[in-house]
């Protein structure tokens, strides 16, 4: 049995762009006709022949297929035509090119909101959005209460929704889009709603959804959510799809290129971001980092010694100046703060190229790819001289003794330093179930 319930075929998207062209009236295209037939045709036929310039590939040679019960995040830049493909998935717009199939009923979350209208209550414009979002009517009065505990809107539900806050009216629309119940679900960027403790609610949702069995299409820039989510991803850039494959993996394709050979400088001005205070009087011109400690050992492993450096040119001689060093996971989580004012250390700078160093003894993260903040700033106020961001800068290496890392099953961390002891005098498993403890063994 064939479990395929999305198939895209050679899918292409085209937009006309360009100066939006003048209409003219029925008497002037009567007068023009009749006044110069062979002129007002020749016009016509330019019209109809715009350039192959004004127009733009929104999606181009898209292939895919997604089986049932798999969660599909879908990232990719600004512009990538992520929106326009769900959209088409949707069956909002048609394709230029190419060809959809479908398996199943299809609920949509593009926009929040869709269907409401202000004058309505809140009560009217559930079945209202629920009649637009592809409810029926007695599956609607049966979710009803549902929806409107999820929404937290209850002593304003028969209140025009003019009168609701953004806040709420956000979390009405989204309570009545989660609670479809369609084979296909396709989401875009709409779980950054209401507040942090309603976002919350918005992303369990979302696993319940996903653990239910359903097919779930979910754009996102919250690599994180992602990372949550989805168990593979499809990364677009400018309308084409560059890889399909792992959340990792796709990720590491959006934040830019893959980390570095260790030892390896990397020129840090596509990471730049402009200087916030007093000038260029200190430029970060390359980031490195290198396995320290274990001689011959060239990858990073974790919980041994790793050494960053950074190459800096001083346009003047300064003193007392604070490094800032933040090291991110491919899922864009901080799991690392470093400064050197922490430390008691301020850096003394004379004028030309040098380096600082920054040796850790241990850093005991888990397998993967990892990204670098830094900065350098006087230490005296929060003006900095220079900042870079998001620097791929080394990966940590599995180094399990041949047991298989699934994907950071335990956080950020590589616990490895860490006392187990068992004490006391063994008992068989019929003792322990007289003693109400779970029945079963283990040998030490």
């Amino acid at each position: 049995m064939n479990d395929t319930v999305v198939r895209v075929q050679g899918l292409g998207k085209q937009y006309r762009i360009g100066a939006r062209r003048r209409y003219r009236t029925l008497r002037e295209t009567i007068v023009d006709a009749a006044a110069a037939p062979l002129h007002w045709l020749r016009r016509r036929r330019a019209a109809g022949a715009q350039p192959e310039a004004d127009r733009i590939w929104a999606l181009r040679d898209v292939n895919f297929e997604v089986e049932r019960g798999e969660v599909i995040g879908i990232i990719g830049r600004n512009g990538a035509g992520k929106s326009t493909l769900l959209k088409v998935l949707s069956r909002i717009t048609e394709p230029t090119v190419g060809e959809i199939d479908l398996c199943g009923r299809v609920g949509s979350l593009l926009e929040v909101g869709t269907g409401f209208h202000h004058e309505l209550t809140g009560r009217e414009n559930i079945y209202l959005n629920g009649a637009v979002l592809g409810m029926g009517g007695a599956e609607i009065s049966r979710k009803f209460d549902e929806i409107v505990a999820f929404a937290e809107v209850e002593k304003f539900i028969d209140t025009p929704v003019k009168r609701y806050s953004s806040g709420m009216y956000m979390r009405l629309a989204f309570a009545v889009a989660a609670h479809l119940e369609p084979e296909i679900l396709i989401v875009d960027e709409v779980l950054a709603v209401g507040d942090a403790q309603f976002q919350n609610k918005c992303l369990g949702k979302m696993s319940e959804v996903a653990r239910s069995g359903r097919t779930v299409l979910f754009v996102s820039h919250n690599m994180g959510t992602i990372k949550t989510l989805t168990d593979r991803c499809l990364f677009l850039r400018e309308g084409q799809l560059t890889l399909d494959g792992s959340p990792d993996a796709a990720i590491a394709e959006y934040l830019g290129t893959g980390p570095p050979r260790v030892g390896q400088s990397l020129e840090l001005s596509p990471y730049r971001r402009s200087a916030d205070g007093a000038g260029d009087e200190v430029i970060l011109r390359r980031i490195s980092a290198s396995a320290a400690g274990v001689s011959g050992d060239k990858n990073i492993r974790s919980g041994r010694p790793i050494t960053i450096s950074l190459f800096v040119e001083a346009r003047r001689s300064v003193t007392g100046a604070c490094v800032s060093l933040a090291l991110f996971n491919s899922a864009q989580e901080r799991v690392a703060q470093l400064l050197s004012y922490d430390q008691g250390i301020r850096v003394d700078l004379a004028c030309g190229m040098q380096t600082i160093r920054c040796a850790l003894p241990s850093l005991p993260l888990a397998p993967g790819d990892y990204f670098v903040d830094a900065g350098i700033a006087r230490a005296s106020d929060v003006l900095s001289w220079d900042v870079v961001l998001k620097v791929p800068l080394f990966s940590i290496r599995d180094d399990l003794g041949g047991l298989e890392w699934r994907d950071r099953p335990w956080g950020c961390l590589h616990l490895k330093d860490v006392t187990w002891e068992v004490s006391g005098v063994p008992v068989t498993a019929t003792e322990c179930e007289s003693a109400g403890m779970v029945s079963s063994a283990v040998e030490v």
